[in-house]
C-alpha cells in the first residue's frame, strides 16, 4: 500500500491556504518559492486551523475532532484523535522528533517531511518508506523561517524549495495548544516503543486530552500542553499480542510510573533548568492507557486522570 504522507498532507495544507481568512491563518511565499502558512505568529489561528494543522502533522492518516470532558466535576473542552494507521501517522509523521537547528535558528519539526529527511534513528525501525516530490513540515516556533532555512529543509528532504510547504505555530497559541494536546496517541506509542513493545502489533489508536488554556508565554504553554497529556490524556489502542505480555506491560505505561511525575510540567522543567533532556524520558506518556487485544478479546488498562495537578497547571 502506498500511503504518501506528504501528498496527503499537501492536500490538507492546500485546503487551509485556500480559505486562509476563515481559518485565521496567513499564507506567504518566501523568496525561494517555499510556501509558508502562519498559523499563530502574526495571526490568531483558531480551532479549525488547529484541527487541520494536526491532521497535516499526521500525514492525513488521522482524524481530529473536538469534544468535552468532565474531570472531577470540572468541565473542559477536549481534543479527540483517531487513526487506523497509528504507527505511520503518529511516529513516521506526527512525532516532533527533528530539532531544526541552523545558523542560530531553532524549532521543533514534525510532520511528514521528517519521513523524507530521516534524521532520526527511529526510522530504522519503522516500516514506512516515503517517496515524494513534495514535502510538508510543521514547526513549533515563534520565529518565521527564512528562505535560507527553507532551502536547507528542502535540500534535506530532497525536494525543490518551491515544492516545500512550512506551517508554523508557537506553543502559546490556539493552534499550538491543539496540536500538542493532540499528540496524546503519539505519546502513548512512543512510550510503548521505549518499553520494547513491537509497534507492528498496534492496529488502531484513539485518544482524548483536554485543551489547555492559552498561556502567557511559550514556556508556560509547554507546561500546560504537556500537563494535558501527562495528567489527563486517555488513550485506547487495539493490538494483536500475547495476553500475558500485555498484562505485564500495561502497568508500566502511564505517566505516573515516572519519578518525575506529580508536579505541573512547568515546575518540573524549571527544576531541571529548562533542559528537556534532564527529565526522565519515561514521564512522557498519557495519564491512562487501555489496550484491547483482538487476538483474545481481553482488555487491559492502567493509570488515572489527576485533576488536582491539572487544576494547578490550567488555573494558575
Amino acid at each position: 500500500m502506498n500511503l504518501s504522507l506528504n501528498r496527503r498532507a499537501l492536500r490538507l495544507a492546500d485546503q487551509l491556504a485556500a480559505d486562509a481568512e476563515a481559518y485565521g491563518v496567513a499564507v506567504h511565499t518566501l523568496a525561494n518559492g517555499t510556501r509558508l502558512i502562519d498559523c499563530g505568529i502574526a495571526v490568531p489561528g483558531g480551532l479549525e486551523a488547529g484541527r487541520l494543522f494536526t491532521e497535516i502533522c499526521m500525514g492525513g492518516l488521522g482524524r481530529v475532532s473536538y469534544a468535552t470532558t468532565v474531570l472531577d466535576g470540572w468541565w473542559l473542552p477536549a481534543v479527540q484523535v483517531a487513526t487506523d494507521h497509528p504507527v505511520t501517522a503518529c511516529l513516521a509523521a506526527q512525532y516532533a522528533g527533528w530539532a531544526v537547528q541552523r545558523d542560530g535558528y531553532f524549532a521543533m519539526g514534525s510532520g511528514p517531511a521528517r519521513s523524507l529527511i530521516r534524521a532520526e534513528d527511529l526510522y530504522q525501525e519503522l516500516e514506512h518508506q516515503e517517496q515524494a516530490d513534495v514535502a510538508v513540515l510543521c514547526l513549533e516556533t515563534r520565529t518565521p523561517p527564512t528562505p535560507e532555512l527553507a532551502d536547507y529543509i528542502a535540500e534535506r528532504a530532497g525536494v525543490a524549495a518551491a515544492a516545500l510547504t512550512l506551517l508554523v505555530a508557537p506553543t502559546a497559541s490556539t493552534v499550538g495548544g491543539v496540536q500538542v494536546a493532540a499528540r496524546v496517541v503519539e505519546v502513548a506509542l512512543h512510550k510503548l516503543h521505549a518499553l520494547g513493545f513491537d509497534l507492528r502489533q498496534i492496529l488502531t489508536g484513539f485518544g482524548t486530552a483536554p485543551l489547555p488554556p492559552i498561556a502567557k508565554s511559550d514556556p508556560r504553554a509547554i507546561g500546560r500542553t504537556n500537563d494535558a497529556v501527562l495528567y489527563a490524556g486517555q488513550v485506547h489502542l487495539t493490538v494483536r499480542a500475547d495476553d500475558a505480555a500485555l498484562e505485564a506491560l500495561v502497568p508500566r505505561v502511564p505517566a505516573a510510573t515516572s519519578p518525575d511525575y506529580g508536579a505541573p510540567f512547568y515546575a518540573t522543567l524549571k527544576r531541571f533548568e529548562f533542559d528537556f533532556y534532564k527529565i526522565d524520558s519515561l514521564l512522557f506518556s498519557p495519564a491512562e492507557i487501555t489496550l484491547t487485544n483482538v487476538a483474545s478479546g481481553r482488555t487491559f488498562r492502567a493509570g488515572q486522570v489527576n485533576a488536582a495537578v491539572l487544576r494547578q497547571s490550567f488555573l494558575e
